[in-house]
This record gives C-alpha cells, structure tokens and sequence, in this order.
C-alpha cells in the first residue's frame, strides 16, 4: 500500500480550523466528518488505523472527537502536528461560544439557533450514517465483531457504562480469538492500557469528585482564575462519557460545591456547548466568561483542554505496540466494535430528535443521495441546511 505524502502543519491547521467551525452534532457527527475528510478525501489514514485512534480515544478521559482530532495530528505529524490538529479544532468554537457568553452577559439572552439546529441537524444524520456505513465496512468484518457490535449498542441503547461496554468487547473478541493465536502473551501495553484506565475510571469516587458528591451547604469559594483553571483541569482529567455527565460535573463543583454559578446559568452554558459547532467542552469556555470575563474563558478553555493533549500524547505509542501484539490486536477490534456501537447509539437519539417532520426527513434523504452518489463535502451541506433552517425562521415557517 502507498504511503499518503507527508502532511503540512498548514494543511492540518486549515482542516481542524474548518472542522471546528462547521461540526455541529456532537461528538458523533465529528467522527463522521473527520471520517470523512482523513481517511476517504484525503487519505491520511487506513479505515484500521482510525478506527484504532477512536478507540484509543474513547478509552481516555476527556472529550472523544478533540482527542481524536489530536490523535489525526500526531499521526500525521508527530508532536507539532498534535498542539496544532487540537488547538486548531478548539479555538473556532471557542471563539463562537465566547460571542455567544458575550451577548449573554451584555443582553441577558441567548440568540435564537432553533432555525439552524433545524437545518443542520438532518444534514447530521445523513454525515453519521454515511461514516457508519464506511467504518462499519473495517470494524464489523466478521460475524463474531457484528455481533459484539450489536449487543453493545443493545446495551449502550439500555444506559451501560461505556467503558464497560469497551472493555467487555475487548475481552470477549479475545477470549474468542484465543484458541486461534499462536502468541498468546500478554504484551505488557495492554496491561499497563487497562491498569491506567481502571485507575483514572476510578479516581473521581476514590477522591470524592464525582457528580452528586459535593454538598449543597457553605458559603461560596473565592472565585480567581487560578482556582477557576484548576476546577476545570480536574475536570477534564477524569470525566468520561457524554455531554450529560459534564453537566453533572459541572454542577457538582460550579454550583453545588464552589457556589460560583446557577442552575440557570449553567443551564445556558450547557445549551450553548451543544448547539455550537465543535467540541461540547467549550461549555467551559461560556462559564469562564461569564465568571471572569474574557480571561476567564481562556484559562476554563485551557484547562478543560489540557488533559486530553497529555493523555493522548502518552497513549499514541501504546496503540502502535498494541495493533502489533495478535492478543491485544484481538482486544483492539473488539474495542473498534464497541466504538462503532456506541457511535450508533448516539446517532440514533441524534435521529429521533432531528427527524422530526416530512422536511427534515426530505433533508436528510437528499443529503444522504449528495454524499453518496455525488461525494458533496459535507461542510456545504451543514451550511445549506443551517441557511435554509435559518430562512425558515425567518419566514415563521417554523
């Protein structure tokens, strides 16, 4: 097979800046679109290699489609690669959310996006379903790997913990593969991968920081941008899962704990994460702002950041040293099964909530016959359905 040529910094930075200004959907529709864009446009990676990435995103704390884009660009350009592929992903959204807290603190209102998020996400479902399709092709090629990936969505679907759901599949396509291998050693990278998510997975009980733990009683902690960087730097060390849980999270700490915001604007914040493009996490960027201003949302953006580039950083070697083990090969697919199940569980709440009449589903069938038959780049479909969604309003049509 010919290896891609070499891929500028310039290159990844326009990508990653273009994706974190056009990925609405969550974390679901920018795997679909990163899918999209390194492995079938550009062809910066094999089907296998980013399925591995996801995984090995999905295993670490933090934001999934972030650590991804991080992922992308330390492959394609080692450790310059990775600051520039995941700061150029977070800084476009970062900056939208920051207009967004902007007007909210000067107007006390958030703009109107129920236009946008109307048109746009159709458009999603047709972008998410085209990557499943594609990646299902590589992570589902056996039967044994098709039905792993169905009870795991089975069970997604029911609310199990992602990262049992991971695990589970890991061992059980080991476990199944193991009468097969002719090595079967344990390779000390899969003990050390499993020993440290265990360990991280953990760490928010055995200190007491997860959500529900703190107490509604006491007065509120002195608000600066040290102990503001801080809470959010613990934050994104040890959350796993969904935007859901960093609501949780953050109402543990910032409302419940610190007494620095409302239910109500937390709330907001949370809105403004999910109905912005790029990475949820830039909830973090809103709160900072209206609590310290434009500092303020720097150092929350940082330090809900930071953790994933050190965390992807360290774990990129491992997944080279894992994909050449057969055992731990076996435990890789059987993650890349799973990931791909909780991918789908995800897409399908995106579906029951996107298609919601005969035009969004007219929409989302005409993006879907664009994709397919005539390969549109999916960033103009996102913004044809946010333009006409946004006429729509405009019109009261909607």
């Amino acid at each position: 097979m010919l290896l891609p040529p070499p891929t500028s910094l310039a290159e990844l930075a326009l990508l990653f800046l273009r994706l974190g200004a056009t990925a609405f959907g969550g974390p679901a529709a920018h795997v679909a679109l990163m899918e999209e864009e390194v492995v079938r446009r550009r062809g910066w990676l094999t089907q296998q290699q980013f399925l591995d990435l996801l995984s090995a995103a999905n295993l670490i704390p933090g934001p999934n489609s972030t650590e991804l884009a991080i992922h992308i660009g330390y492959e394609r350009r080692g450790w310059a690669g990775l600051l520039v592929a995941g700061t150029c992903f977070i800084v476009p959204a970062m900056l939208i959310v920051m207009v967004f807290a902007w007007a909210y603190v000067r107007f006390g209102t958030l703009p109107a996006m129920s236009g946008v998020l109307y048109g746009v996400k159709p458009v999603i479902v047709a972008v998410v379903a085209q990557a499943l399709w594609s990646l299902g092709k590589s992570a589902l090629s056996t039967w044994a790997l098709r039905l792993i990936a169905l009870v795991g969505l089975a069970l997604s679907l029911l609310g199990v913990n992602e990262l049992l759901l991971l695990f589970g599949a890991g061992a059980a396509t080991g476990v199944l593969r193991w009468p097969t291998l002719e090595h079967k050693r344990v390779p000390p990278a899969l003990v050390l991968l499993v020993g440290a998510v265990a360990a991280m997975a953990l760490l928010p009980l055995l200190l007491g920081l997860g959500p529900g733990a703190a107490s509604a009683a006491g007065a509120a902690a002195p608000l600066g941008l040290l102990p503001l960087g801080l809470a959010f730097v613990k934050i994104g060390s040890v959350l796993y899962g969904s935007g859901y849980v960093l609501l949780a999270f953050l109402d543990a700490d910032l409302v419940q704990r610190f007494h620095w915001l409302t239910q109500a604007q937390l709330l907001d914040a949370v809105v403004v994460g999910q109905v912005t493009p790029g990475p949820v996490f830039t909830t973090a960027t809103f709160v900072g702002y209206v609590l310290q201003g434009w500092r303020g949302a720097l150092v929350a953006t940082t330090g809900i950041f930071l953790p994933a580039f050190v965390f992807v950083g360290l774990s990129s070697q491992l997944v080279r040293q894992l994909r050449q083990s057969p055992l731990a090969g076996a435990f890789l697919d059987g993650l890349n099964a799973a990931s791909w199940a909780l991918m789908a569980a995800v897409s399908a709440t995106l579906a029951r909530t996107a298609l919601l009449d005969l035009p969004t589903l007219a929409l989302a069938l005409g993006s879907g016959i664009l994709l397919l038959r005539y390969k549109i780049n999916s960033a103009w479909l996102v913004l044809g359905g946010a333009a006409l969604g946004l006429g729509l309003q405009q019109a009261g049509l909607l």
